[in-house]
């Protein structure tokens, strides 16, 4: 099959580590152009030297995704360094799980500003530019939590689902001018979990994880699949969890 990917530029938030990680060394393999956006200088210059090394391409913008011009500013190196942005994909995300009734009240609110806030400008960034070309394709990393609704995951559920809705309506609103997918992982070996302040949600979540979570390669697998179909093919969701989740 055609190599749908080869030329693209693709600009990934959340790339120091895991699914955004594997995803840039994935598409630079196949020989896309990639963007990388992530809040640690050390790791984005160790991944773009990577990607260098094997004949890739690859640059970086130090991105904190709760503000909207960091976000633009990616955009701009993508555009800058190689003339259009073919792919956004929102990556970037934290769980920060506990009961409702404990009013973490601090938590939702960064759940709220970088789960779907910075979702948004993320968009926000990139479809000036998808206007401008006439396509584009907004990738966004949701989650399972959002399909099956269970205790401790409420707000961190309602963030991604919120990005569910806003994603389709995007799709539907864009007449064919640039594709939308929503990529929905479930137990996946990523740092997220060291973040979840809640010391026995965090003990179970990884706990759970040690047992059946697949690795962030499974999910840029279906990243790079999205990427690579014909133009004028929208994959507009895939599920990818291990085989014994729940």
């Amino acid at each position: 099959m055609e190599n749908n990917i080869k030329g693209k530029v693709v600009a990934i938030t959340g790339a120091s580590s895991g699914i955004g990680e594997a995803t840039a060394i994935m598409l630079a393999e196949q020989g896309a152009k990639v963007v990388l956006g992530a809040r640690r200088r050390d790791r984005l210059e160790a991944l773009v030297n990577r990607i260098k090394k094997t004949g890739g391409e690859a640059v970086f913008a130090v991105t904190d995704i709760k503000k909207s011009g960091d976000l633009a500013s990616l955009v701009k190196l993508a555009c800058d360094t190689y003339g259009r942005l073919d792919v956004m994909v929102n990556n970037a995300g934290i769980a920060r799980l506990s009961r409702i009734d404990q009013l973490q009240v601090a938590d939702w609110e960064e759940m709220i500003d970088v789960n779907l806030r910075g979702t948004l400008y993320g968009i926000a960034a990139a479809l000036p530019v998808f206007k401008q070309q006439g396509s584009g394709h907004v990738i966004n990393i949701i989650s399972t939590s959002g399909i099956k609704i269970v205790p401790l995951q409420g707000v961190y559920a309602g963030t991604k689902n919120a990005v569910r809705t806003i994603a389709e309506a995007l799709r539907q609103e864009s007449g064919g001018v640039y594709r939308v997918t929503g990529i929905s992982p479930g137990f996946v070996n990523t740092e997220l979990t060291d973040h979840i302040k809640d010391d026995a949600a965090r003990l179970a979540v990884k706990e759970k994880a040690a047992q059946v979570a697949i690795t962030p390669e499974a999910i840029a697998g279906g990243i790079v699949y999205a990427i690579g179909q014909p133009d004028n093919v929208d994959v507009g969701d895939i599920v990818i969890r291990p085989s014994v989740q729940d």
